[in-house]
């Protein structure tokens, strides 16, 4: 390579050998938005006993909305999404798996 090269991607260099196969690429499949706001359905289903009861009420709030599915709309699926990363991320570390399945679906359901 030569000084202001940009190489975006792979770069392999393969000198000798035999019975190469070249690169092998696994990718696991995306997971779907409907799987994604399962997952935070669940996730925020187990928390909802760990979390004081003003909480509780914003859990409540919003998994009836996030069980819809697709028919609740991408605004108040937002809505939901956020008030749970809320609740989750004022409970610390206990939180966190909800934290991080919240965001997995609002970046699923922005595109």
């Amino acid at each position: 390579m030569r000084a202001g090269d940009n190489h975006h991607g792979d770069v392999v260099n393969m000198h000798g050998g035999h019975h190469n196969q070249g690169i092998v690429h696994h990718h696991a499949p995306r997971p779907t938005p409907e799987e994604t706001l399962r997952a935070v359905v669940e996730l925020a289903r187990a928390l909802r006993g760990e979390v004081p009861e003003e909480d509780r009420a914003s859990i409540d709030d919003a998994l009836p909305v996030l069980a819809a599915g697709p028919s609740a709309g991408p605004t108040a699926r937002r809505r939901s999404l956020m008030a749970l990363a809320a609740v989750a991320a004022t409970v610390g570390a206990i939180g966190q798996p909800l934290l991080d399945s919240v965001r997995a679906a609002l970046e699923l359901i922005a595109r």
